[in-house]
């Protein structure tokens, strides 16, 4: 909101182009930033006001995630001052790795419950932030906010930081195994716990051994292997355990947003990642180190998908526009088509709607065909059920006059095959723009 004119000529030309709302990103580091309890809306109500004015619905993301790698990041916003205070005293408020390297993305969750920030669990600090936002904009509700996604993770996805986030990028050129995120005292309190229940004392302590380095060749490591520990009665064990945790991360935060909206016009959903740079191998690496226990013999999605079914939550994931044939040129086993495939299949065996992104600001038609193609098998194999798809991202280059008629030019394709409407979303790097389709008896609204 200090650039309102561009702001204001953004979202004229949004409305113009026939884009049916934004969603916009509610840092938790900037609304709460130096006290807890103490909430600053002001730069919110103003984008909302402005979206009202221009006829534009409002998503909103609870943001709880860090964005950016460090204070020379551009778009660096850590999470509140007085959280990290409460870091610096205890580190194992953050993830930590086997090599003890912590992570300040997100608060672990292997403290959810425990009282350690001034008196209050994470998941209480949450559920007070999402409560002020409710009580702050209840005049926008139904009408111009329609919508809530709530942050479960690093980059707002219900996952575990399991790659440093300064290696983002290297995971396009070489596929990345992740590293799991079990060390910080809180989360091996709850392995010991569980390791001791079943009666192996020798799984306590640690995660799993030979799982080899972020960049190895998954065959050649004890644990990921075709044949490796993953599939033992230890590597059962201990990916249960991990990937439950996540679970019971998503129901505890599902649980609290859906109490505080419930009899709120409001759609509410969670996102999933896109993570599928080792989806034709047997064990899935990238996936179970992220708490995904997807392999080849385990569908990893549809035990998400029934958590966010129980609470009336969609299900969110990227990369509706990457191409398998693309992937496959730098990364033999890599599948994006196959991952999303398997998320909407398992949001159909839940009864829940999908909601589409893309992981890249790609504007050129390939990309765009590929969206028409993944939407026309979520219509098929959803039937009726809501969609929407958000495209990354709103900024200078999007609005550039080539960029901008085929972008408009595919808005109108989506909207001619199914009665499509489109959403213009702020995200992490500026802002974000979003297409969203329904079935021809029901409208929804689009986010990124």
């Amino acid at each position: 909101m200090k650039r309102k004119k561009a702001m204001v000529q953004s979202f004229r030309a949004l409305a113009t182009g026939g884009v049916e709302g934004v969603v916009m990103e509610v840092w938790w580091g900037l609304v709460e930033k130096e006290s807890p309890r103490v909430y600053n809306w002001q730069a919110y109500l103003e984008i909302v006001a402005l979206a009202k004015r221009f006829g534009l619905k409002v998503r909103a993301v609870m943001a709880f995630h860090q964005c950016g790698t460090d204070a020379d990041d551009p778009y660096w916003i850590p999470l509140p001052q007085w959280v990290r205070e409460e870091i610096d005293k205890d580190p194992d408020l953050a993830y930590s790795d086997r090599f003890g390297r912590r992570n300040m993305e997100y608060i672990s969750l292997g403290c959810d419950v425990l009282p350690v920030l001034h008196g209050r669990s994470p998941i209480q600090a949450y559920t007070e932030f999402m409560r002020s936002f409710r009580d702050t904009f209840s005049p926008f509700f139904g009408g111009v906010i329609t919508g809530i996604q709530v942050g479960m993770g690093p980059a707002g996805e219900l996952r575990y930081p399991s790659y440093p986030l300064q290696k983002q990028a290297w995971t396009w050129r070489k596929p990345e195994l992740g590293e799991f995120q079990c060390y910080d005292k809180y989360m091996l309190a709850s392995l010991n716990a569980c390791a001791e229940k079943v009666g192996k004392r020798e799984w306590a302590n640690h995660g799993p051994t030979g799982a080899g380095n972020l960049m190895h060749d998954p065959e050649g490591t004890e644990f990921f292997r075709s044949d490796g520990s993953w599939n033992t009665p230890y590597g059962e064990f201990f990916l249960a355990w991990y990937s439950g945790m996540l679970l019971l991360h998503c129901e505890r935060i599902c649980r609290e947003a859906e109490t505080i909206f419930r009899d709120i016009e409001v759609n509410l959903s969670g996102k999933v990642a896109g993570i599928h740079r080792h989806y034709f191998t047997r064990s899935h690496p990238s996936e179970l180190t992220a708490g995904y226990y997807n392999t080849s013999i385990r569908d990893g999605f549809v035990p998400i998908a029934r958590v966010f079914g129980r609470y009336g939550f969609s299900m969110c994931c990227t990369c509706f526009e990457m191409q398998d044939a693309e992937e496959k040129r730098k990364n033999p086993v890599s599948s994006p088509e196959g991952f999303v495939r398997q998320v909407i299949l398992a949001a159909k065996i839940c009864d829940i709607p999908v909601q589409g992104e893309s992981s890249s600001s790609s504007l050129d038609y390939e990309s765009f065909q590929q969206v028409l193609k993944m939407s026309k098998f979520y219509s098929d194999v959803l039937g009726g059920a809501t969609f929407s798809f958000n495209f990354v991202r709103m900024d200078r280059n999007m609005f550039d006059f080539r960029n901008w008629d085929s972008f408009t030019r595919f808005v109108k394709q989506m909207s001619d095959a199914k009665n499509f409407r489109a959403e213009l979303s702020f995200g992490e790097d500026d802002m974000q723009l979003s297409s969203l389709s329904a079935p021809a008896t029901d409208g929804a609204v689009l986010a990124c």
